[in-house]
């Protein structure tokens, strides 16, 4: 059976630092092991696969080539100027980029591309030929958002509101743009990913609609 048309469009994934992507993509490659490729514009708890290139040291365990392309800053700067980055951005001083060649590559071989890309990163990627599907994971609300970063455990109360800010610009670019195709309101951990799995599989879905900023 031929895959959906919108299979063979990348699937941009964005939404507030504390939202559940992470979770739900998790879930996503458990079932669905083989079906998709996988970057993301940022340091994450997901592997990624080699498209994403960035400026960071190798940690523990990281070979270049698998979670990604280290590279020098140098070269990381000849390759914006050569056009080789969907989209690139800076964080906590390293730079990391989507390369258009391994996205291709990947698609190439009949897999999904899947790019969880920050805001920043979805504004170049409508500058592009792409194409992609784009996807907006949002909370029921900012007091919600609050609840589960604080959850953490791991978040200074400082970082906490260094990240609702970032998280209240997200969702107003979300909200006045029209910028994203689809919106899941991760209110319930399953129906949401029931729904992200129809994303990612090229079904359709009635798109949630976004939340108030003031909630």
């Amino acid at each position: 059976m031929s895959p959906r048309p919108d299979f063979l469009r990348p699937l941009v994934l964005s939404g507030p630092s504390g939202v559940g992507k992470s979770t739900l993509l998790q879930r996503l490659f458990a079932e669905f092991p083989d079906s998709f490729g996988f970057s993301v514009s940022r340091a994450a708890n997901i592997s990624a696969l080699p498209f994403t290139y960035t400026t960071r040291k190798p940690r523990p365990g990281e070979v270049d080539g698998k979670q990604y392309h280290f590279t020098t800053t140098q070269n990381f700067k000849d390759l914006i100027q050569q056009g080789a980055f969907i989209e690139h951005a800076e964080f906590s001083g390293n730079f990391y980029g989507t390369s258009f060649e391994t996205v291709r590559q990947v698609q190439q071989g009949g897999r999904r591309c899947i790019l969880d890309i920050e805001a920043q990163g979805v504004r170049q990627i409508k500058n592009t030929d792409l194409n992609p599907v784009y996807l907006f994971i949002s909370p029921p609300s900012m007091s919600d958002l609050r609840t589960r970063l604080q959850g953490r455990g791991t978040e200074t109360e400082s970082s906490v509101q260094k990240r609702l800010a970032t998280a209240l610009k997200e969702i107003q670019y979300a909200k006045e743009s029209n910028a994203h195709d689809l919106v899941i309101v991760n209110d319930d951990l399953d129906r949401a990913y029931e729904l992200f799995k129809k994303v990612a599989q090229g079904e359709e879905i009635v798109s949630d609609t976004l939340p108030g900023l003031d909630d």
